[in-house]
C-alpha cells in the first residue's frame, strides 16, 4: 500500500515537472520567435534573395512582362514591392504577413493580365445605406489595435494576442530588411564609384 502510494506521488511529481518544462519551453519559442531575424544565416539568405528580386526588376521579369500592357508602377515602388516579396519568402509563410504579401503580388499579377486580356471589370460596389460613422466610440485600446492590424499586412480581424505576435515579428523583419538594405547599398555605392573612377583615369591616360 506504501509502495502504490509513493509511485503515485513520484508520477505526480514527474508529471508535474514535464509541464513546467513544456511551459517554459513554449515561453522560450515565443521570446526567440521575433529573434530569429536577428541572425546572420536569416540575413545572409534574405540579402540573396533581395540581390536576385533587384535584378528580375532591372532586367524584366516574366510577371511585368506580363503585365506590361497596364500601367507599370514607378521604379522605386518595384524595387520596394520586391524586396517585400523577397521578406516574404524569407519567412516561408510561417506567418500571416507573409502570406498576405504573397497573395497580394499574386492578385496584383491576375489583375494585370486581365488587364491586357482587355476583360471588363465590374466597379467596386457601394453601399448608400451605410452608417455615416458617429455612433459610440471604441475603447483606446480598440483603435490603436485597429490601426496597427491595418498596418501589419494581413492582420485586419485578427484577436489582439495574435496581432500583437504577428506585429513582432514583422517589425523584426523590417529592421532585418533597413540592415541589409542599407548593407546593399553600401555595397553597390563604393562598387559604382570605383567603376567611374577607372573609367576617368582610363580616360584622362594618354593615348
Amino acid at each position: 500500500m506504501a509502495s502504490t502510494s509513493g509511485s503515485a506521488a513520484v508520477e505526480d511529481r514527474g508529471g508535474e515537472r514535464k509541464r513546467k518544462r513544456g511551459a517554459r519551453g513554449e515561453s522560450e519559442g515565443s521570446e526567440a520567435q521575433p529573434s530569429k531575424w536577428r541572425t546572420r544565416r536569416v540575413h545572409e539568405i534574405y540579402s540573396s534573395k533581395l540581390l536576385d528580386a533587384i535584378r528580375l526588376v532591372r532586367s524584366g521579369s516574366p510577371s511585368a512582362a506580363a503585365g506590361a500592357a497596364a500601367a507599370a508602377p514607378p521604379r522605386s515602388r518595384a524595387v520596394r514591392e520586391a524586396a517585400d516579396r523577397a521578406l516574404a519568402v524569407s519567412a516561408r509563410g510561417r506567418t500571416r504577413w507573409s502570406r498576405a504579401i504573397l497573395a497580394s503580388h499574386r492578385r496584383r499579377i491576375q489583375a494585370a493580365r486581365r488587364v491586357r486580356l482587355r476583360e471588363p471589370t465590374s466597379p467596386p460596389s457601394r453601399n448608400p445605406s451605410s452608417p455615416s460613422g458617429k455612433g459610440p466610440k471604441a475603447p483606446a485600446l480598440a483603435r490603436k489595435a485597429k490601426v496597427l492590424g491595418q498596418l501589419v499586412p494581413g492582420c485586419r480581424k485578427l484577436p489582439f494576442p495574435a496581432l500583437l505576435a504577428e506585429a513582432s515579428d514583422y517589425i523584426a523583419a523590417l529592421e532585418m530588411q533597413v540592415r541589409a538594405m542599407t548593407a546593399l547599398a553600401e555595397v553597390l555605392s563604393t562598387v559604382s564609384a570605383s567603376a567611374s573612377a577607372s573609367s576617368s583615369g582610363g580616360s584622362s591616360s594618354p593615348a
